[in-house]
């Protein structure tokens, strides 16, 4: 095969053995530096590992295939065409053009010409970025594949297993390289993995073909890296390779080996040096002389030491720069119509079904997954029902049950900037299991790319009470979700807000998690409105005055909006004036709007359903006391959900959750203050 041919030839061998020496002397350097106290402090040697990710570098279309190497590939970064100075400059934390700018650890590869996606110190994460990766390349279809590596203690995450089931069902051109040195840090691999390998495990998965070599073997290593690659093109399928090779150093400068290793273990791992096999094969069985090998060396070692003494003489990122690309900028557009004030009305979840289908028509690039979200059910609350039928299976489909996939795929899908993934939780509650790609993927890849990568994904998740929904089903999430820098949320409280608020989430370049409370679904008084045109959008961070007022401002969202009108409208009739304030969007948040009414009101309540600690109105609460406190006639008060669970029986639900009496008693209690 092609792949493989090329590589047989002496020059392309000495070619990948000058890079093997180039990534183990920065190696070396890159320790010394620390001693140096040049401006890094934790370094991770790659050495034994070098055969295996220069070839797999050399063997990729770079710029046109796609890489998402773990940290212990840098013979990858090498071999794919990463510049050394900058490599060295991300190892010093200084202000490089690729690779992060000084935000993220040294070994952590980000490079856009390159295709290299931004990645994480999170264990086995890229895994799912890589297979939506492919996903998005196949429903394109291209011939690109997708490699993407990692250790054997990698392969005990969930996430590694959630990928070659998704990868093996939509035979995607996805290479998994699993670079088996043996050690998971200090725990070895038959602590780690029953068997000691993955293979086998592997094998079960339907359409995965499996490689097992000796990962310090030149010829194995290209035969097998070949094969895969070969696969991947002709869509035939993902292929895991799994590469032993020795780990020649610790895992990190601050790891002891010792500690773990025995003298004995040490001298075995190093008589299967690949360079220095490498080195013989190519001497016997290529007729290189020594002398040859030797001009090499001096040649790559002296390229090392150029090119960290430019990266030393780089400058450390501005001061002041910290704060900035946690957003991609985004200037949304305003409403282009106007909200019909008559009409037929329509409820938020046709609202929504209606936004996503218009979105649809206008972007091919959009796609809409999750579970049970696709063909006739069209999700647990018939939210994307018809969207299979009319843009069929490759726009709206169905995923395992599994929420790290879910959020995992959308992140790799829309790094490209043409897929706009809009994905379902079924219900907010169960989001925990995909968090990790949430919270520590989706929500920093802009920031940790220094604006290089953007992940325009649109998380939809049903929340909130007042079901009889029990623990699992009635959770109130956003207090978490505004926490996390990166992170937009949204929760509308009218058909109208839910169709303008969601295609701005579809256009907005950044991940948007959008709430829709279950109870307001079809809920028709106050909910139901006139359907504004397929033209109209919300933007974010504009509160709406639902009701205005006087004597009282209450700040609130979802759920808690209906009530707070219905009982502001029954006060009235009493001569108390109570201004309503939905929020919208909690992040970004309309302080202005809260602000401007605490001035004229003089009192502020903050009601919301989650419980009450360290839920968003404590936030809200603080920015009010810090930022108009001399307009305040009186303390600001909340009126939350029980710090608890929230239980199944109805009146139990009822207790733990804000009822219309109590935010009456409490608007009474304030006015009177």
């Amino acid at each position: 095969m092609a792949e493989t041919q090329a590589f047989t030839t002496s020059e392309k061998a000495l070619q990948v053995l000058k890079l093997m020496y180039t990534s183990r002397f920065a190696d070396q350097k890159m320790a010394k530096l620390v001693k140096q106290n040049k401006g890094g402090t934790f370094q991770l040697s790659s050495a034994g590992h070098e055969l295996v990710g220069v070839v797999c570098g050399q063997m990729l279309k770079a710029g046109s295939d796609w890489g998402l190497p773990y940290y212990r590939d840098q013979g990858f970064a090498v071999g794919l065409g990463c510049e050394l100075s900058e490599l060295f400059g991300v190892f010093l934390g200084r202000a490089t053009k690729n690779h992060s700018g000084g935000r993220m650890m040294p070994h952590h590869y980000s490079h856009k010409d390159l295709r290299i996606v931004c990645q994480s110190s999170v264990v086995g994460s890229q895994f799912l970025h890589a297979t939506g990766r492919a996903w998005a390349n196949k429903n394109l279809n291209t011939d690109e594949v997708v490699y993407v590596s990692g250790g054997d203690g990698s392969t005990s995450q969930g996430d590694f297993h959630e990928s070659l089931n998704f990868a093996a069902i939509h035979k995607l051109p996805v290479i998994f390289v699993i670079q088996n040195n043996g050690w998971a840090i200090s725990v070895p691999a038959h602590e780690q993995t029953a068997g000691g390998t993955i293979a086998d495990v592997a094998r079960g998965y339907e359409g995965m073909a499996v490689a097992e070599v000796d990962g310090t073997d030149y010829v194995a290593m290209t035969d097998a890296m070949g094969e895969a690659i070969r696969r991947g093109r002709a869509s035939e399928g993902p292929t895991v390779l799994i590469a032993h090779v020795p780990r020649l150093a610790a895992h990190s400068n601050s790891d002891d080996p010792k500690k773990y290793q025995s003298a004995e273990m040490v001298e075995e791992e190093t008589l299967r040096d690949p360079i220095e096999r490498f080195e013989r094969w190519l001497i016997e069985e290529k007729g290189h002389d020594a002398s040859e090998l030797e001009a090499l060396r001096e040649s790559a070692h002296a390229a090392v030491e150029k090119a960290a003494k430019e990266a030393d003489a780089l400058p450390f990122p501005e001061k002041g720069s910290s704060s900035q690309n946690v957003f991609a900028p985004f200037e949304p557009t305003s409403s282009l119509s106007e909200i019909p004030a008559e009409g037929e009305k329509v409820g938020i979840m046709d609202a929504i079904n209606h936004a996503l289908a218009e979105e649809m028509a206008l972007d091919p690039n959009v796609v809409v997954f999750g579970q049970d979200v696709a063909h006739g059910k069209g999700g647990v609350f018939g939210i994307t029902r018809g969207l299979t039928e009319k843009y069929g299976k490759n726009r709206c489909f169905n995923t395992p049950l599994a929420e790290s996939t879910i959020v995992g795929l959308a992140i790799g899908m829309s790094v490209d900037g043409l897929h706009k993934p809009v994905a379902e939780v079924q219900f907010a509650d169960y989001v925990w299991t995909g968090i990790n790609q949430l919270f520590n993927e989706a929500s920093s890849i802009h920031y940790r790319s220094n604006g290089e990568w953007q992940v325009p994904i649109v998380m939809r998740m049903p929340y909130g009470g007042y079901i009889q929904g029990g623990p699992y089903h009635s959770q109130s999430i956003e207090g978490f979700l505004t926490h996390c820098p990166g992170l937009k949320v949204v929760i509308p409280s009218n058909a109208a807000d839910a169709k303008g608020l969601m295609k701005t989430a579809i256009r907005d370049p950044n991940p948007v998690v959008f709430l829709e409370h279950k109870a307001l679904y079809r809920q028709q008084k106050f909910c139901a409105r006139p359907e504004p045109s397929k033209e109209y959008m919300l933007p974010f961070g504009e509160a709406n005055v639902v009701r205005e007022g006087t004597d009282l401002t209450i700040v609130c969202w979802g759920m808690m909006v209906v009530m707070a009108w219905e009982v502001a409208e029954k006060l009235a009739k009493e001569g108390i004036s109570v201004e309503v304030i939905d929020l919208r969007t909690l992040v970004p948040l309309d302080s202005a709007t809260i602000i401007s009414s605490v001035q004229k009101t003089g009192k502020l309540l903050v009601a919301h359903e989650a419980p009450r600690n360290c839920g968003f109105g404590a936030e809200i609460a603080a920015r009010i006391a810090e930022e108009a406190f001399e307009y305040l006639d009186g303390p600001v008060h909340r009126l939350c959900g029980f710090d608890s669970a929230v239980p199944y029986s109805k009146p139990l639900e009822n207790e733990v959750l804000p009822q219309p009496s109590d935010l009456e008693a409490e608007i009474r209690r304030q006015v009177r203050y």
